[in-house]
């Protein structure tokens, strides 16, 4: 059983419970409590620090090339790519807002995506136009061939410049999150399951252990690809990233954030060492998963694309690997929704979770919240 103390403090109703304390867990609270104050927060958080995708992906400060521009584009229509190009586009601004770029290593250096073939080249200037009204660039993306030999790319034809996508630490971000959190007295309890929620007329039980449950008002699920238990008519599909990171490489060339083939691989330079992710492209089903771990085929396969496209004639060797699980769906919008009359639920980010979650924050304070 547990003491009075414990029930009168950590355990205590709550007006807003969170579930999940990766990056939309901690903007999502942080925008509850800017709006409200007065309203307690709490945010219960499975492992001992947040896993899912916020503090195992690639560091990318995502923009989105133009080849997945252009995808999206040709599967959701323009107006909802727009839409979350914007909201990567203000959620990334949001980030630089709130954070010092030295405190969360941001380097907005550009990114670039390599093309072995011209054909969308001839959707440059349409996707310019498009775009244009929100970053304000004539150019957003621009031809860079120059760069191919400078980057050390040989086995490149083609290769784009994308002025607004940068990098980050994304444990350095979650951490500053926690802390603004803390700073707005949003108490979290980590290394808590949720077992079952029980909704009636008053309230919502959130039950943690045999013994104990929490009651709120409204309940927030923030847990991404791990959200199908709770949300069982959603279309939460798990994608696992796997990741590569090399030891240092003498005179290395390259330098900024990389995507190939629709942003299927991303790489980019960490210091003088190279980080290289994806490839689940080569093997779909087996990544649909929310078990973490990773494959020695696409462990191969992503050591061979080293080998073939970014350091070609360069010897290497790896020093860490590991995967991030992420949310997909059959189209990249966010789902952001109330299904009960006190659950709500942000999920689903499409691997773009740095920069959408900031606006994903907003909008469940704003307009489901509100």
């Amino acid at each position: 059983m547990n003491s009075i103390w414990e029930l009168e403090t950590f355990y205590r109703r709550r007006d807003i419970i969170i579930i999940g304390a990766g990056f939309t867990g901690l903007w999502t609270a942080i925008s509850i409590k800017e709006r409200y104050p007065e309203k307690s927060v709490l945010i219960i958080e499975r492992n001992a620090i947040p896993l899912g995708a916020s503090t195992r992906n690639a560091g990318f400060a995502c923009f989105g090339s133009l080849t997945e521009v252009i995808a999206d584009s040709e599967k959701m229509g323009w107006d909802k790519t727009v839409e979350l190009v914007r909201m990567r586009f203000e959620g990334l601004k949001k980030i630089q807002h709130y954070f010092k770029n030295s405190e969360i290593d941001f380097e907005l250096d550009g990114g670039f995506e390599i093309l072995n073939t011209d054909q969308p080249l001839n959707m440059l200037n349409e996707v310019n136009e498009k775009i244009k009204p929100i970053t304000g660039i004539e150019k957003t993306y621009n031809l860079q061939q120059g760069k191919i030999k400078e980057f050390g790319l040989g086995k490149s034809n083609f290769l784009i410049g994308n002025l607004c996508e940068g990098s980050l630490h994304p444990g350095k971000l979650v951490q500053k999150l926690i802390e603004q959190c803390h700073s707005l007295h949003v108490e979290f309890l980590f290394g808590i399951e949720v077992k079952e929620i029980i909704e009636n007329t008053r309230e919502v039980q959130v039950l943690v252990s045999d013994e104990v449950s929490i009651q709120t008002d409204q309940i927030i699920f923030c847990t991404n690809a791990f959200s199908s238990r709770f949300l069982e008519d959603e279309e939460i599909i798990p994608a696992r990233g796997q990741v590569i990171l090399t030891e240092p490489i003498k005179n290395l060339k390259l330098k900024g954030t990389f995507h190939y083939d629709e942003g299927f691989y991303y790489f980019r330079n960490l210091g003088d060492r190279i980080l290289l992710g994806g490839g689940r492209n080569q093997d779909f089903k087996t990544e649909e998963t929310n078990t973490f771990g990773t494959t020695a085929f696409l462990q191969n396969h992503l050591e061979n694309f080293l080998q073939d496209i970014i350091l070609p004639g360069q010897d290497f060797k790896v020093a860490n690997r590991w995967s991030g699980i992420m949310a997909m769906g059959n189209e990249k919008t966010p789902i952001i929704k109330q299904f009960s009359e006190r659950q709500f639920c942000a999920v689903r980010l499409s691997g773009m979770g740095v920069a959408l979650a900031p606006k994903i924050g907003e909008i469940v304070a704003d307009e489901l919240i509100g």
